[in-house]
């Protein structure tokens, strides 16, 4: 077997040893000290073998997609392949949640004593509320918030009251705009690649994008409204700056600003928009005109809020201490702080492992001065910076479990990743790469066909939904 394709393999396995190392540790820990306040280490998730009213839909979405999904994403026109890829993704996100059933795997999963939907009515006087938000973040507080509530800026609770005003009320309809909302981030990353990188990798990525096991934590969970939120603030800025629009520039600040308010923890996305800026900075010097509504756009929301009464600052500050009065300040940082790297590889599948490996690749060759196509080293630069944030969340402490879904926002733009595992390993592609391609076979330099590497997402997923039984 050549050496890149064996070494596919070790970074492969490298990560079944560490969700493996972390599911018996973890298992040992809650055993004895009972500490890590999850049933199914690393995830929060409890044993329950199941079938479900999506189980015929998702494997179906899944062999279809594993089928078809490199041949059409490698011919349909783009305009076409972008809706397809949402499309796709939200079928599969769906049947996935429908696994557990309309009930448990939608409608009531928003409604739990943690979540937004159980605080809707104490925002009748949305100003009063907002000013009096910080008043009862604490557990010691006055009718405190709900974990959720309480661990976030008051734009993510105020989505779903904004629903419930314009008749979307419940947990069916919160969960519904949830996962039809939060299938569109793959569509927002594969406009970002396109733009920054070039069109070939991004048809490379999207089915690993459709059958990503992320897709078991977006349905249903509000993080996947944020990531979506958060991936085309992200798409509108690389538009602006290679497109350099004063438009989407804007655009992309208004969503930035309002990433800022929906979680605490994604400011962090400004790592990932740095890197877009650096992509793009020959843009920008050619019209630096793009900051001003950028900036402009980036201060509504947090302008909107301030004045409104919310103080951002404090209620970060306070979120703190919340977080140590509950489970937070009793699990322990030593395991977590690498047993959250595990939930991410059951959230990417070991598809990304291998396309993480090529990815640092990449950036050695580049660094080295080999010949390498630029825009290969921009998708590496993109899906670096997403892995950093992600390490910055893990070392800070304050995402000890239940970061396959907290950390839902970062992992979906590790996914691009795969988009290596369809290349041939050297600086140029063969006249017979786009062929092998659509017909799911191997790169001309070999190695692991595209369908063997999407068929492990595939069953990952699956797995995972039929045989635990998450929650959050």
């Amino acid at each position: 077997m050549p050496r890149g394709p064996s070494r596919d393999l070790y970074a492969a396995g490298a990560a079944v040893l560490l969700v493996t190392a972390a599911v018996l540790v973890g298992r040992r820990i809650q055993g004895t000290s009972r500490t890590l306040f999850a049933d199914w280490p690393p995830l929060l998730a409890s044993w329950g073998p199941h079938l479900g009213p999506g189980t015929p839909a998702a494997v179906l979405v899944a062999l279809a997609t594993v089928a078809y999904g490199p041949a059409l994403a490698a011919r349909l026109p783009w305009r076409a392949l972008v809706p397809l890829t949402w499309g796709t993704s939200l079928a599969w996100t769906f049947s996935l949640a429908l696994v557990d059933g309309w009930h448990r795997g939608i409608a009531v999963r928003l409604t739990t004593p943690h979540e937004y939907l159980q605080a809707v009515d104490r925002f009748h006087d949305i100003p009063a509320a907002l000013r009096d938000f910080t008043q009862h973040i604490l557990l010691g507080s006055p009718d405190h918030w709900p974990a959720h509530i309480a661990g976030h800026p008051p734009a993510a609770a105020l989505t779903f009251v904004l629903l419930d005003r314009i008749g979307l009320r419940g947990g069916g309809w919160a969960g519904v705009w949830c996962i039809t909302v939060g299938a569109t981030a793959c569509a927002a990353v594969l406009v970002t690649i396109r733009a920054l990188a070039d069109e070939a990798l991004a048809r490379r990525a999207a089915p690993f994008l459709v059958l990503a096991p992320a897709a078991v934590w977006m349905g249903t969970s509000a993080d996947a409204y944020f990531a979506a939120v958060a991936a085309w603030a992200v798409a509108l800025l690389a538009l602006a700056v290679t497109g350099r629009s004063l438009w989407w520039a804007g655009a992309s600040g208004l969503l930035f600003g309002l990433t800022c308010y929906l979680s605490y923890g994604l400011t962090l996305v400004a790592l990932i928009a740095a890197t877009v800026m650096v992509l793009g900075r020959h843009g920008i010097r050619g019209r630096p005109a793009l900051l001003a509504p950028l900036l402009a756009g980036l201060a509504v929301v947090p302008t909107a809020f301030t004045l409104a009464g919310f103080n951002w600052w404090e209620a970060y500050h306070l979120l703190g201490t919340r977080y140590h009065q509950g489970v937070g300040g009793i699990r322990p940082y030593g395991y977590w702080v690498w047993a959250n790297l595990a939930c991410t590889v059951l959230v990417t599948g070991l598809a990304t492992a291998a396309g993480l490996r090529r990815t640092g690749a990449v950036l050695v060759r580049r660094r080295r001065g080999a010949p390498d196509r630029a825009a290969e080293a921009r998708l590496a630069l993109l899906v670096s910076a997403a892995l950093l944030a992600l390490l910055v969340a893990d070392l800070s402490g304050m995402s000890k479990a239940e970061t396959e879904r907290i950390w839902l926002p970062f992992t979906l733009w590790l996914l691009p990743a795969c988009a290596f595992l369809t290349l041939p390993r050297g600086p140029g592609s063969s006249p017979e790469f786009s062929t092998l391609l659509e017909q799911g076979g191997p790169p001309p330099a070999g190695g692991t066909p595209v369908r063997a590497w999407l068929t492990a997402q595939a069953l990952l997923a699956l797995l995972l939904n039929h045989l635990l039984l998450t929650r959050w």
